[in-house]
């Protein structure tokens, strides 16, 4: 801290830097864009369940694991029918390649209910660089009523 104080003071007396420009303060960064039409609380409750339920898997910057649990981002899955997508929640996955990758870990079925599966859908497929639809609650019933696993 001592060295930084005395750079400014150097860096004043030579001219090279304005007072008013030593205090400045180092720009405040934007935050995140939210998806167009889609409520930030949804996405915050989205992100919560995917922190608690699908982050060990699938990762923080949902890239998933080579070989065993699949990237969400640009994934087919995720981006698109949402009916299929919502049988993954519902069933679990195994023994599948996706966007051409066999991926070896088995995705248990998650005991989520419907507000929380129609939450973490629409964060996974508006989070990473997705830019997709929201899933509604009614989607999710809807597929659940007819759900054979």
């Amino acid at each position: 801290m001592l060295v930084k104080k005395l750079l400014v003071v150097l860096a004043l007396s030579a001219g090279l830097v304005s007072p008013a420009a030593a205090q400045r303060k180092p720009p405040v960064k934007a935050p995140a864009k939210i998806a167009a039409g889609i409520p930030a609380a949804l996405l915050a409750v989205g992100k919560s369940v995917y922190a608690q339920n699908c982050l060990t898997c699938h990762q923080a910057d949902g890239l998933g694991v080579d070989g065993l649990n699949p990237p969400l981002v640009k994934n087919d899955y995720v981006l698109g029918g949402k009916p299929r997508l919502v049988k993954v929640l519902l069933n679990g996955l195994q023994g599948v390649d996706i966007n051409g990758e066999q991926y070896h870990n088995v995705m248990p079925a998650q005991e989520l209910t419907d507000a929380q599966m129609a939450a973490v859908l629409t964060y996974v497929r508006n989070a990473f660089g997705n830019k997709a639809s929201s899933v509604s609650v009614a989607e999710v019933k809807a597929v659940r009523a007819t759900n054979k696993k």
